[in-house]
């Protein structure tokens, strides 16, 4: 973590902070679109930039780049570039504000783990029944024991970790298990495969929904960047279908009931979010309660920043607009109708776009095991122009439970855990 105080030009202590978890760049400036704003006229808009060196020998170290008409200087020395250690002193012209910079590491584990020698383990066991240490170690990064590869996707790599503590530390008490995300370091654009791995990061750390894995921390190790995320014990909606069949339509209503619900949090956060990923592999059935978790905001967007930015989309379940780099919050909502079309029909919802009123679209009006009322609204979730599309996710999760009351669906089973 980064830590940076503005000091007291006479007695030098901190009158105000800013701290950086995740940010492997950090702008300084009078400018509103600065990570530190100093509205100060002896202060440039654009004026100094901290980043992290990436190449071998300084890898890991944080140096500070001067880019204001009115110079920068770092311990007294007037620099362009120069590298930073904990407690530098840097001031922004040569009589502007003084930034104290601090690194604040997190405490590295030494001890190793002694070889558990228990019988009585069953062949898969991640821990021992009897003491409670890891069994099988792959790698230890930072203050995390790898256990097992969980994944792959888009821009990283999941894991199940846990914390590593010394040698007989754990008792017979198993270590809480964490997902631990690694960025890929073959991404063809590294350096915006990093930007959405913070964005990600930072916008995790500011939620808290029992919809959405909890974060734990973030660290850069060896030039990778690394997240750390509660797990969630359940299954996703894809290899739900994959292993039971198509969802009988109550149940599959109140599970996306549920994902209106974790996305009217996101979209009413301040600026809204977007998940701009919602499909049925990042929906989990959290297997203690069978409430849905939404997963993967490896793609996250806050409506409103970075215009013209990274397009992402999924085939089947991304609305138009989101095709064409412009979504909006209704483009979860359209995510939603689309899944719950792979819900009750087994397949990709690609299989039944057809060309309606002029439109290439999702079409299930000839399907005989969707209710007549629930079909009604896929359709309007799924409606290529925005106008016609619900307006929130409270809006589509009123009209999902409406369909809950109809005689067709009260005819029909939920089910089983």
């Amino acid at each position: 973590m980064i830590i940076l105080h503005l000091l007291d030009p006479w007695k030098r202590t901190p009158i105000k902070t800013w701290r950086f978890p995740i940010k492997t760049t950090i702008r300084i400036g009078r400018a509103a679109d600065n990570d530190v704003i100093l509205n100060d006229i002896l202060v440039s808009r654009y004026h100094a930039e901290l980043g992290c060196y990436r190449d071998p020998e300084n890898l890991g170290r944080w140096y500070l780049k001067s880019v204001g008409a009115i110079g920068t200087f770092v311990d007294g020395r007037l620099v362009d570039e120069s590298k930073l250690s904990h407690g530098s002193l840097i001031q922004l012209g040569p009589t502007g504000p003084i930034l104290q910079f601090n690194e604040q590491t997190f405490r590295r584990s030494t001890a190793t783990l002694s070889e558990c020698t228990h019988a009585g383990n069953m062949p898969g066991n991640l821990f021992c029944i009897h003491c409670g240490e890891p069994l099988n170690i792959q790698r230890t990064v930072r203050n995390y024991h790898i256990l097992r590869l969980l994944g792959q996707g888009g821009i990283g790599t999941t894991y199940l970790a846990c914390e590593a503590r010394a040698t007989g530390g754990f008792g017979t008490k198993v270590p809480e298990v964490r997902v631990l995300k690694e960025l890929r370091a073959d991404m063809a654009d590294h350096e915006k495969a990093q930007e959405l791995f913070e964005r990600e990061g930072r916008i995790l750390q500011m939620l808290d929904h029992a919809g959405i894995p909890r974060f734990y921390d973030f660290f850069i190790e060896n030039g990778k960047s690394y997240l750390v995320m509660e797990l969630i014990h359940g299954l996703d909606l894809e290899r739900w279908v994959l292993r039971n069949g198509t969802v009988p339509v109550p149940q599959a209503i109140q599970w996306m009931i549920q994902t209106c619900g974790v996305l009217d949090y996101l979209h009413n956060q301040e600026p809204p979010v977007i998940h701009r990923d919602l499909k049925p592999s990042n929906l989990l059935v959290r297997s203690r309660d069978n409430q849905i978790v939404l997963i993967d905001f490896g793609a996250v967007k806050e409506l409103g920043h970075s215009p013209g930015g990274t397009r992402i989309a999924v085939e089947g379940y991304s609305a138009p607009e989101q095709m064409m780099g412009q979504p909006v919050v209704q483009s979860d909502l359209f995510a939603v109708g689309a899944t719950l079309a792979f819900l009750l029909l087994g397949d990709s919802p690609i299989r039944f776009y057809r060309h309606c009123e002029g439109l290439h679209r999702l079409d299930v009006s000839n399907r005989p095991e969707i209710p007549e009322a629930l079909k009604r609204v896929i359709h309007r979730a799924t409606a290529p122009l925005l106008p016609d599309r619900y307006p929130s996710a409270i809006a589509l999760a009123q009209a999902l439970k409406a369909c809950l009351t109809t005689p067709e669906t009260n005819m029909l089973p939920i089910a089983e855990n």
